[in-house]
Parts: C-alpha cells; structure tokens; sequence
C-alpha cells in the first residue's frame, strides 16, 4: 500500500502573514502621514484643518513627504513578507493606487486644494512600492 504525497512548495503559504505584512506597511504610511500633517497643523505651517490649502509650495511638502512615507511603508511591507518580497510591496502599492484614486474622486470637487494633489498621490502609489522593494532588495545583496 502506498500513500499519496501531495507536492508542496518551498515555502508555505502563510496569508495571514502576508496579509499583516501588507498592513503594517499600509499602517505606517498612514500614521506617519497623519501626524506629519499634524505636527504642520499645530506649527501653524498649515491651515487649520478642514481648511482649503491651495498654496502649491505646502503641497508639494506634503506630497514630499508621503512619497518618502510610502516608500518607507512599501520597504517595511517588503521586510516582513514571509516570501517574495517584491510581490508583497506591489500588493501595498495597488492598494495605495486604489485608495489614491477613491481619494482624488472625493476630494477634487469639495476643493479642499489643487486637483493635482491627489492626482499625484494616486499615481505616485506604484512607483514608490517599486522602490521600497528594491530598497529592501539590495540591502539583501
């Protein structure tokens, strides 16, 4: 009598894993960039929130710092994925694009600044989860 293998990979799936990876790198991109803001916010370097913020040079800082946040994120993601790391980071990085896209369609018409603010955000998600895989990546060489 025999009995039947099954083949399995090198690595077993570990989604719950995966799945924290993901957020952890969601998570820190946002808590970042929330208490940025806020840290701008009490500074008086930003308007009150809820205040419209149409001054180009703010939102360039502010678009500054959430490509390093999410690069940061996309690395962190990367970092603790239990395999393939790359894949993992691409992961964070389409959430980011869809959540940069739903964002861009609720904001533009409240006009709470220029509509190439969020644009950028949402378009900048992809890029910036390709490079923190790379990051993590080569520090792996």
């Amino acid at each position: 009598m025999t009995i039947p293998m099954t083949r399995t990979s090198s690595y077993p799936r570990r989604v719950g894993r995966s799945v924290a990876a993901v957020l952890l790198g969601f998570v820190a991109v946002v808590v970042l960039s929330l208490g940025s803001d806020q840290v701008l916010h009490m500074l008086g370097v930003y308007p009150p929130w809820g205040q419209p913020m149409f001054d180009p040079g703010l939102n360039l800082l502010a678009l500054s710092y959430r490509i390093v946040y999410t690069v940061v994120g996309s690395y962190i993601t990367a970092r603790f994925a239990p395999h393939s790391p790359m894949r993992h980071a691409w992961a964070l990085g389409i959430i980011g694009s869809v959540v940069g896209v739903a964002g861009a369609i609720a904001t533009i018409p409240m006009h709470l600044g220029p509509a190439w603010y969020p644009i950028a955000l949402a378009l900048a998600a992809l890029p910036c989860a390709w490079l923190g895989g790379v990051l993590h990546r080569r520090q792996g060489e």
